[in-house]
């Protein structure tokens, strides 16, 4: 019993001289695999993305104000660093206290970078419209010959549960835009006639993120052997791949409403002021 209970407080102990070590090494983990990440090169592409989805949006909801005017306003919106600090303030929150060791490792390997960084030109790629175009037309072909490629893209998408994300995300965005429009004064909706507007949206945001995923992710992992392919898809079927997953949306998403919140007011905001 004496030497039970001795062992015991000494084990007590180790914990407590060991937490600390551990908590560090997390942390480093996580530091790194953010760094890995690439958030401040994928934060420029979706500024550029932003910048002309909101010049669409001028376009379409504010035809007599001044293209600069307006520029200027969607320039302030899409403010570079704070869609990182944002960003990177949900992946620090979501991967907190997780075991990344696993993911460090394989984003720190040649493929793991190479992957990323495909993701990330490809992402880019599509800022061309007749790229992507070009992408959409070439994934229809895929599908209709079940190449190998395809099968593997559609696996990825399947098991990330990547269009539910997306559809999910995109849905939640456009709520956030609708109540900026509201808060700013130019429409009179209450939060269910909101909500019903979004999900009368459902199915075509649905059918365009399942496009859009499947044309993107062909072509950013075209250059990859299959089994290269097949080794990434294998670490997002693991409990930290999952884990990964859901931080990288939930982060992603966080932005993407914070974003669509500040347009809806600025659009109603330049409504307002254009009626005085």
């Amino acid at each position: 019993m004496h030497i039970a209970r001795t062992l015991a407080a000494v084990g007590a102990l180790s914990a407590v001289l060991l937490a600390p070590a551990a908590a560090t090494a997390q942390d480093d983990d996580r530091e790194r695999l953010i760094e890995l990440m690439r958030i401040d090169d994928t934060v420029e592409v979706m500024r550029k993305e932003g910048l002309r989805y909101g010049a669409e949006i001028g376009a379409e909801m504010l035809p007599d104000l001044p293209k600069d005017d307006w520029e200027r306003t969607v320039s302030r919106i899409y403010d570079a660093e704070k869609m990182e600090a944002v960003i990177t303030q949900g992946f620090e929150t979501a991967l907190e206290g997780e075991e990344l060791g696993t993911l460090v490792e394989f984003f720190d390997s040649g493929l793991g970078e190479e992957i990323i960084g495909l993701e990330i030109s490809a992402r880019e790629a599509f800022l061309d419209e007749e790229t992507e175009i070009a992408a959409m037309d070439a994934f229809e072909m895929a599908r209709g010959d079940e190449t190998e490629l395809y099968q593997q893209v559609e696996t990825i998408i399947a098991d990330s549960d990547l269009v539910e994300y997306n559809v999910m995300g995109a849905m939640n965005a456009n709520l956030m835009f609708y109540r900026g429009l509201a808060d700013g004064g130019a429409i009179d909706l209450g939060e269910s006639d909101m909500l019903a507007d979004v999900w009368a949206q459902e199915s075509d945001i649905r059918a365009e993120s399942e496009a859009w995923l499947g044309s993107f992710l062909m072509m950013a992992y075209r250059p990859l052997e299959a089994e290269e392919l097949e080794a990434y898809a294998a670490l997002y079927r693991t409990p930290e791949g999952r884990i990964l997953n859901t931080a990288v949306f939930n982060a992603y998403d966080r932005m993407y409403d914070e974003i669509s919140y500040l347009l809806g007011q600025a659009v109603a905001e330049h409504m307002r002021s254009q009626e005085l």
